[in-house]
């Protein structure tokens, strides 16, 4: 992520998402139940759900599974009870994170959330302490082809977007939250297939790790967070060259 999207990049290059296969449908249906609770199972009234039918898609996800999630949220399958948590703590050189989390039990989530801070090299902090550094942003992910500044410029611009970011192989597009559904849309007309599609949380300054351990023991925070049975979300404010993400393994 510059925050979000460097991370993002490391695992396309390195395949970690195809590891975490399981974990990802997990957070995957949270959503889409979530969402089908709050807007009703219709997704073309439901602009949290069309975003969580994409996340879907994108890591193919089977229609039973989204079927289920849908059903359960609409009650049609027993009432599903989450609460959305947010908390907010620093990784080593004093990276801001926000830790996003659904729950069925705030005081497992707290716990473990806490417990993984303090084991790789960061700690919890009070609310508001690092939020003030986000800004909420609508965001696509393109890869393949499609990846591509002259494609994506004209379709996605007119729709409402801001910025393209290219590098290696992937395109981060990013707009105001406002403009998630045209520019979804507009992608969506151009046949073009989004890898993630949702409203983030985007740095507003970032913090430049240039030693490769401090690397490390950044990723390797994110990586445990995202591991957290409850945790949706990660975001941190921290940069990193290629050439330094070449170096980290996480294990």
């Amino acid at each position: 992520m510059a925050g979000h999207s460097k991370w993002a990049n490391i695992k396309h290059k390195k395949g970690a998402a195809d590891k975490k296969k399981g974990k990802i449908f997990s957070r995957v249906a949270k959503e889409i139940m979530v969402a089908a609770k709050m807007g009703g199972g219709d997704a073309s009234a439901n602009p949290r759900l069309r975003s969580a039918l994409t996340s879907a898609k994108a890591v193919n996800m089977p229609n039973v599974n989204i079927d289920r999630a849908i059903k359960k949220g609409t009650g049609e399958l027993g009432d599903v009870v989450f609460e959305e948590i947010m908390y907010e703590g620093y990784g080593a050189e004093g990276v801001a994170v926000i830790i996003e989390c659904l729950t069925d039990n705030r005081n497992r989530s707290a716990s473990d959330v806490r417990m993984t801070l303090d084991r790789n090299c960061g700690n919890l902090a009070t609310s508001g302490a690092v939020s003030w550094m986000f800004h909420r942003q609508a965001h696509f992910v393109v890869t393949g082809e499609n990846a591509d500044e002259e494609i994506l410029m004209d379709i996605v611009l007119d729709a409402g977007a801001e910025d393209i970011e290219i590098d290696d192989g992937v395109a981060e597009i990013w707009g105001p939250p406002e403009f998630f559904e045209p520019v979804m849309e507009a992608l969506e007309k151009a046949g073009i297939a989004s890898e993630e599609a949702g409203t983030v949380r985007r740095p507003e300054n970032t913090i430049e790790l240039k030693d490769v351990e401090k690397a490390k023991q950044v990723l390797r925070l994110i990586d445990r967070l995202e591991d957290l049975d409850d945790v949706q979300e990660v975001t941190a404010n921290f940069d990193i060259d290629d050439s330094i993400a070449d170096q980290v393994d996480i294990d």
